[in-house]
């Protein structure tokens, strides 16, 4: 995942990087790749500190370029001091850097997760990047239980989301795993 995110900062990084004259040129390269690990390792923050229903709510709509979410906003707040202090970039062009960096990157994230006809990024290669194994996989999958009735992922109408809701989508009668997973983040 670290290396989609790096080629989406590339493609975002152009006006934001490469073309902002208070960036030196030989920094772009490591400023862009600062912003992908920056992304990369809050995300992972966020999620082995029980953020799941905030990374949950980055698939919803358009959040994923509200400046106003609390996700965007924590990697924002995170790139833009790591610029300052790893590269000594003033205070104003970092936040700048991280405000127009920050939303176009998981915008485009989320976007190519839902789509169904673009198989460079899958929600669970996501999840399963950020949460990595153990106690953040189910926390993520406490998430599910938690909130799964209200996106209809219920397969068997008990008010709970369990195992049995899991056996009805792999066994074929809602569409499968991968529907239950499209249906909680919106795809």
């Amino acid at each position: 995942m670290l290396e989609q995110l790096t080629q989406l900062a590339q493609q975002f990084g152009v006006e934001s990087v490469v073309k902002n004259n208070a960036i030196p040129n030989e920094q772009n390269d490591a400023v862009i790749q600062e912003a992908s690990g920056s992304i990369f390792s809050g995300l992972q923050k966020i999620a082995s500190e029980g953020g799941v229903e905030q990374l949950a709510s980055l698939f919803q709509g358009n959040n994923a370029q509200n400046a106003t979410n609390p996700v965007v906003q924590k990697l924002t707040e995170q790139l833009t001091g790591s610029l300052g202090q790893k590269f000594g970039i003033n205070s104003e062009t970092a936040a700048g850097v991280a405000a127009n960096l920050i939303p176009q990157i998981l915008s485009s994230l989320v976007n190519k997760a839902k789509d169904p006809n673009d198989s460079s990024f899958q929600i669970s290669d996501i999840i399963a990047a950020i949460s990595g194994s153990g106690a953040n996989g189910s926390s993520i999958m406490d998430a599910v239980s938690k909130y799964g009735g209200q996106f209809g992922l219920d397969q068997n109408a008990d008010g709970k989301v369990d195992i049995s809701d899991a056996m009805a989508a792999v066994s074929g009668k809602s569409g499968g795993i991968g529907s239950i997973l499209g249906k909680l983040f919106g795809k």
